[in-house]
């Protein structure tokens, strides 16, 4: 038998798998009609297992059954999509506990970490604008707290830098607060050395500033014998270093903070891209989002078994949903279980998107849409 004739038999096979398969999805259709009217939930883990089960006992071979067990939960993931489409179309996808607003009230109280000079306070100038009602926290933590308990409105805080990368305390703190992201800003970085006045290069001996920032003018420290000691702010160091007027001593911090304190700029550009910057969101404690708002974020947990995250992907691939981050936290108390946080393009108002969650809700452990901005 020749290549060509094994071919052709391929094809004649696939042939019948294309019509079988169209033929499955139309009773599906029709179970999920069934569904649509007795209120049953479209994801029944244990009848799957079960189906699983049954199709690798068919098999005449480990290797074929295992094939088949991946060929199969594709199968029912596409099943399953197809019954969430039939239920957005006929209006039961439920309402998003969230409420779509026009614009954000920028005569509102904000509170952002760090001392007066942070980057924070200039991200939120940036958005919020030169007259913002404002004051400043410790950490990260008490801005979260703030705003949870109402005593601001908003609060800006950083979560990613182009060089560095996340800021991992802002993803546990979203999932352990009950806060929303409705708004992002970025700023470029551009770091300062500064010292007292008089000081110079020469009588520097310790550095001090985030541990972020260290790390990004990593290059430039490299070529000085300096003690790099971190702070929980930018804006601290500087204010420390002013304080203390000590010849020795050094921060790196914004040219703003340099003028804030009365501390001389030694070097301007110390940090290693110049192209740096810093993505900020806007955080609070109310369930909004704004109606133009194009970017989803959301977490969720999954079991701790094969193939549990790509079923929870195929939820953007089959609504075309563009996901443009994907980050894990570890589970505090679980060792080797980790939270999923995905950002992707859309609105809650979208039906692509209500699909998705609605599928990723019934599928996903402990999924929280952070917010829509």
């Amino acid at each position: 038998m020749d290549l060509l004739e094994l071919r052709r038999q391929i094809d004649e096979i696939d042939a019948q798998i294309v019509e079988l398969y169209e033929k499955r999805m139309d009773v599906c259709a029709q179970v999920a009609e069934y569904k649509i009217e007795t209120g049953k939930k479209v994801f029944d883990k244990a009848r799957e297992d079960e189906k699983i089960r049954k199709i690798k006992g068919m098999a005449h071979s480990d290797f074929n059954s295992q094939g088949l067990a991946e060929l199969f939960e594709q199968i029912m993931s596409m099943s399953r999509k197809l019954q969430y489409r039939l239920l957005a179309e006929r209006g039961s996808m439920g309402n998003l506990p969230f409420i779509g607003v026009e614009s954000l009230n920028r005569k509102a109280r904000v509170v952002f970490q760090g001392a007066e000079g942070a980057y924070s306070q200039a991200a939120m100038v940036r958005y919020f604008g030169e007259q913002v009602n404002s004051f400043h926290v410790d950490t990260f933590r008490d801005a979260m707290f703030a705003i949870e308990e109402g005593s601001a409105d908003f609060a800006v805080l950083p979560i990613e830098n182009s060089t560095a990368g996340i800021v991992s305390e802002i993803y546990d703190l979203l999932a352990e607060f009950e806060n929303y992201i409705v708004g992002e800003q970025i700023i470029k970085i551009e770091h300062c050395l500064m010292g007292i006045a008089g000081a110079t290069l020469g009588d520097i001996r310790m550095v001090f500033s985030h541990p972020q920032s260290l790390m990004q003018s990593a290059r430039f420290l490299s070529g000085h014998d300096w003690q790099q000691i971190s702070m929980q702010n930018n804006a601290f160091a500087a204010k420390k270093v002013a304080g203390d007027g000590d010849i020795s001593q050094a921060a790196i911090a914004s040219e703003y903070a340099a003028g804030l304190y009365g501390l001389s700029v030694l070097e301007k550009g110390v940090n290693d891209s110049s192209t740096n910057s810093t993505r900020f969101i806007i955080v609070t404690n109310q369930k909004i989002f704004l109606r133009n708002a194009k970017k989803v974020s959301i977490c969720f947990e999954i079991p701790h078994e094969s193939g549990s995250l790509y079923h929870m992907l195929s939820h953007f691939i089959y609504n075309h949903l563009n996901m443009n981050r994907i980050e894990s936290r570890p589970i505090e108390g679980r060792n080797w279980e980790y939270r999923f946080f995905i950002d992707f393009d859309g609105n809650l108002a979208d039906s692509a998107v209500k699909n998705a969650l609605r599928g990723l809700r019934e599928e996903a452990r402990n999924l929280r849409i952070l917010g829509n901005y």
